[in-house]
């Protein structure tokens, strides 16, 4: 945040103008989801312009100018693999933004999508999970994949007060304040909601013994 702000400052004063410029910030509703960011860091800025738009959501728009506009440098977005570039690379390891966070960003739209449009906590996410994923993923791996998010979100959940305004350009804008006035301090045991997960799937697994 520093070094953004410090050259905002000095690029005009090198070229003899005066003012500032206006930094602006890359963090998308998928990394405030899950708390995939740090306070006062490189989400910092004066505004944020996908602040309120998923991984998802950028991927197409890159997609629809690369097709109609014939920008195709941007091609390179589309293929490369996202990275906070916290580590060093090596020929066998490179870190990636999904194996940091322990989810993909479709996984992160679906479930900020749950969350915000349709209201779900834990549970009744898990059971609407269950009828979308449930071809896919086992009812088990659905039930660790919802905890897993819920903890997250809600232990990185106060990062959300400090964050830098987005535009708002999504339905699933995590603006505090603004646009989700959930709280920022929470349990994230989550001990009513998780026990009745469990209980659920308890019942699957014995209809699944019976077949």
């Amino acid at each position: 945040m520093v070094l953004s702000y410090f050259f905002a400052q000095l690029l005009p004063w090198v070229r003899g103008r005066s003012g500032s410029l206006i930094v602006l910030g890359c963090t998308n509703v998928d990394e405030c989801l899950r708390g995939y960011f740090t306070k006062y860091d490189c989400s910092s800025a004066d505004i944020n312009l996908v602040g309120t738009l998923s991984k998802t959501d950028i991927k197409r728009f890159i997609r629809y100018v690369c097709d109609n506009f014939k920008m195709l440098l941007l091609e390179e977005f589309l293929t490369a693999k996202p990275t906070a570039e916290l580590e060093p690379f090596t020929e066998n390891y490179t870190q990636t933004d999904e194996a940091d966070m322990g989810l993909t960003y479709d996984e992160l739209n679906i479930f900020g999508k749950l969350r915000k449009i349709d209201k779900c906590g834990p549970y009744s996410m898990f059971i609407k999970l269950l009828n979308k994923l449930g071809s896919s993923l086992s009812s088990t791996k659905i039930a660790e994949k919802v905890k897993y998010f819920w903890f997250h979100h809600t232990f990185n959940r106060h990062k959300m007060t400090t964050l830098t305004p987005a535009c708002h350009g999504g339905v699933c804008s995590l603006d505090d304040n603004r646009y989700d006035l959930r709280p920022f301090l929470y349990n994230t045991k989550w001990s009513w909601q998780f026990k009745r997960i469990d209980d659920e799937l308890k019942i699957l697994e014995a209809g699944i013994k019976k077949i």
